[in-house]
């Protein structure tokens, strides 16, 4: 792949020089990972996510300020109780493949995200009851019980409406030829390649988007996306090696554009999923708390993260109102760490971490291994391509997971799905019916005071379990050639096209 990619690099400068106007109606952005399936009821990545905005447009969208604003939906309202929720829709928009986007396709996508079987979707919306359409423009979703969440979950995924067409026996097909509304429609995907996008015509907002074509390159390392961005092979890349700030700052042909993002990166124990879950020594919680205080989060942050990597021990960033001051990072304490070990009968544990095989998460690994290893841990490093881990912890395929997740405007997102008993994302099965309780309650709350109240309660228990091991939270830096302009970084780290150009 390393070798495919900087190829890729060194053909594009030749490329870039030659192509004249051709050239600049078409923008390649450069992906850490490839993403997985491209049917958003399904998908878990958040390469994949930043495919959908172009690809998928939503019932509503959030701005730089993350706030709610219109997209398929003109606007929207609840009835006094807060248990029922009316869009009205825009009367403008069709599919790729020319089929109108009405009432009716909506409805029969929120059931789509709520019934099929593998849907990652499902746990987002638990509270949905019934699904109408009096209209053709009138969308009515009424719900079990009034959910602070909704919003949020129908800004993302649950919200990206597909051509109902597309919905037959075949599952898989919807992610082979995915079949939108947004400003680009697919064309072509070469697993682990790229990803192409031609633009869509008949967008309402066609105008406002600059090129015929996108494509999404996924190159793992780093080093390699970078170089191939100088050379002219990218235009924009996501996730720059936080050591490469200091010279990418100072290079006139490219421009830094950082933000705090919404999402963090955290270690994953499997307590119950499957057979190897039965011998993990993690299931163990002083083990759990064992390999916490192994670990210094802020010599990670500097050797690693470049001083960007804010260390983290909670879902919530600094930046939510649900942050809570109640839980502090913990220090190192290697000789605690081995009271623990010794406590749980263990003078040393063998086990393995698995992580994305990208740069940046290999440099952190191998720098826990070492640290962990002074308190009495030998791990074992698994590196894999990024979708197939998902996969593989789906499947209880893992002891020790190092994941990241890219995070929501509303904190139940960042939450309810990891860490419920049947959350659609919890891979490792924690299970607690207490904190199934308070954060099903924290859903219908809307005060912000009174719902943080239940979401530290929640978190005080799985501090207390050692439930995960939150490590920082997750920034977005952006390089981008100097010729775009037009594009600004949001805290949902996603690229959005809208106004982007390159200049003249």
């Amino acid at each position: 792949m390393k070798r495919q990619a900087f190829k890729l690099g060194v053909c594009a400068a030749v490329f870039a020089a030659a192509a004249g106007s051709a050239f600049a109606q078409e923008i390649r952005i450069g992906l850490q990972e490839d993403p997985d399936v491209l049917d958003p009821h399904r998908a878990r990545t958040y390469v994949g996510r930043i495919v959908f905005t172009s690809l998928c447009d939503k019932l509503i969208d959030v701005n730089d300020k993350l706030e709610f604003v219109p997209q398929l939906a003109e606007s929207w309202s609840w009835n006094d109780d807060n248990t029922e929720l009316t869009f009205k829709l825009r009367k403008d928009a069709v599919f790729h493949d020319g089929t109108p986007f009405d009432a009716a396709a909506a409805k029969a996508n929120i059931e789509r995200a709520m019934k099929l079987p593998d849907s990652m979707r499902k746990s987002e919306l638990t509270s949905v009851q019934e699904v109408s359409a009096p209209d053709a423009e009138t969308l009515v979703l009424k719900l079990k019980s009034p959910d602070a969440t909704l919003l949020a979950s129908l800004s993302d995924r649950s919200g990206m409406m597909l051509s109902p067409k597309t919905f037959t026996d075949d599952t898989a097909a919807v992610g082979r030829k995915p079949i939108c509304s947004g400003p680009y429609q697919f064309v072509q995907r070469v697993q682990n390649d790229r990803i192409v996008l031609e633009k869509f015509d008949k967008h309402y907002n066609a105008g406002d988007y600059a090129f015929k074509r996108v494509t999404f390159l996924p190159i793992p390392d780093s080093t390699v996306r970078l170089s191939n961005l100088r050379a002219g092979g990218l235009d924009i890349l996501e996730r720059m090696n936080p050591s490469d700030a200091q010279q990418v700052k100072s290079d006139p042909s490219l421009q830094f554009a950082n933000v705090s993002g919404l999402g963090y990166q955290q270690f994953y124990f499997n307590v119950g999923n499957g057979k190897r879950a039965e011998t993990n020594p993690f299931k163990d919680a002083r083990v759990r708390r064992a390999f916490e205080l192994s670990l210094d989060r802020n010599v990670i942050n500097e050797v690693v993260g470049g001083g960007i990597f804010e260390p983290a021990n909670q879902p919530f960033p600094p930046a939510s109102p649900y942050h809570s001051n109640k839980f502090p990072i913990p220090a190192r304490d290697v000789a605690k760490a081995k009271a623990l070990l010794k406590e749980a009968g263990k003078e040393t544990v063998k086990a393995e971490l698995a992580f994305g095989n990208n740069t940046t998460t290999s440099a952190i690994a191998e720098m826990v291994q070492a640290m962990a290893a002074e308190a009495g841990f030998q791990l074992s490093l698994r590196p894999t391509e990024y979708a197939a881990l998902l996969s593989e912890a789906q499947g209880g395929n893992f002891e020790l997971l190092m994941r990241g997740w890219s995070g929501r405007v509303d904190p139940d997102g960042n939450i309810h799905q990891f860490v419920t008993c049947k959350g659609g994302q919890n891979d490792g099965r924690y299970c607690n019916p207490e904190v199934d309780k308070l954060l099903n309650e924290a859903r219908k709350v809307p005060d912000v005071e009174k719902r943080r109240e239940i979401y530290d309660q929640a978190q005080k228990i799985m501090q207390d379990e050692t439930q995960a091991v939150y490590l920082y939270y997750q920034p977005w830096p952006f390089v981008l050639s100097k010729k775009v302009k037009g594009f600004h970084p949001s805290p949902d780290g996603m690229i959005r096209l809208k106004g982007v150009s390159f200049a003249q």
